[in-house]
């Protein structure tokens, strides 16, 4: 099955979640980790809930502090 995560194709296993992709990807700490499907935002709660289909679009962004 193919995603596309930041505009990159990724293959992930069938039927994949959001929490299970996060996890695929090993985008530790989650901390400041948002995350969009197809240009709607996925509250981190509703990410083990949110079953990904072919062909979807997440855009990862993590917040960060500088200055």
């Amino acid at each position: 099955m193919t995603l596309f995560v930041n505009n990159e194709p990724l293959e992930a296993p069938q039927p994949p979640t959001l929490a299970a992709t996060i996890e695929l990807l090993a985008l530790t700490p989650l901390r400041g980790l948002a995350v969009a499907v197809n240009d709607v935002v996925v509250a981190r709660p509703d990410w083990p809930a949110c079953q990904l289909r072919e062909h979807d679009r997440l855009t990862i962004i993590r917040a960060t502090q500088g200055g």
